[in-house]
């Protein structure tokens, strides 16, 4: 499956934006902030994790992400943490199956945890700033939509890897093979 591309991660953002300030609306009439607030978390956490786990290329382990992802939020959730904590934690089980699922080297998966860190940077700012969820949360989203643009690996372009070396080249030796064809067939006549 091809990877997400930036206009969807700022799609996804802009859905979880308007899904965060509607659920947080109407729930915050009935429950508690704080309670509100440990809920919206977990439950956009999973959803974003679950996006995630479909636009990636792989099949294997999903089911069991997911479970472990369910498993963690709900340790999370019974430890009784304190916002920033369980906020870190929860964006901490992001960037793991991000990191799992999209990258294959560490200096990728570092890059993502730095994005991670300034989306929640940029949350804190907009938040502070307007005092505004809806604006914290649309910054956090609209950061992590760059995620796309961090490379799957990282690879030092090696001497060895920019020359072709013509023995180890498939098309030259068929060619080199065609070519002395060509060559006996012309001169036995």
């Amino acid at each position: 499956m091809k990877r997400p591309g930036f206009l969807e991660g700022v799609g996804v953002a802009l859905v979880a934006t308007i899904g965060g300030g509607v659920l947080f609306s109407a729930l915050i009439t009935v429950f508690v902030t704080d309670f509100v607030l440990h809920l919206l978390i977990a439950t956009m956490g999973l959803i974003y994790v679950i996006y995630l786990l479909r636009r990636s290329g792989e099949k294997v382990g999903r089911l069991t992400s997911v479970s472990v992802w369910l498993a963690a939020a709900v340790v999370i959730w019974l430890m009784g943490l304190g916002l920033p904590l369980y906020l870190m934690a929860h964006l901490g089980l992001v960037w793991l199956i991000r990191s799992l699922y999209f990258y294959s080297s560490l200096i990728s998966a570092l890059a993502d945890l730095a994005l991670v860190l300034f989306g929640l940077v940029a949350s804190v700012w907009a938040l502070l700033q307007t005092g505004n969820l809806f604006l914290g949360v649309w910054s956090f989203f609209l950061v992590q939509a760059l995620f796309v643009f961090i490379p799957n690996t990282w690879k030092r372009a090696s001497k060895q890897a920019t020359t072709v070396d013509s023995t180890d080249d498939g098309f030259q030796l068929a060619h080199r093979t065609a070519e002395a064809a060509l060559a006996k067939i012309s001169t036995s006549r």
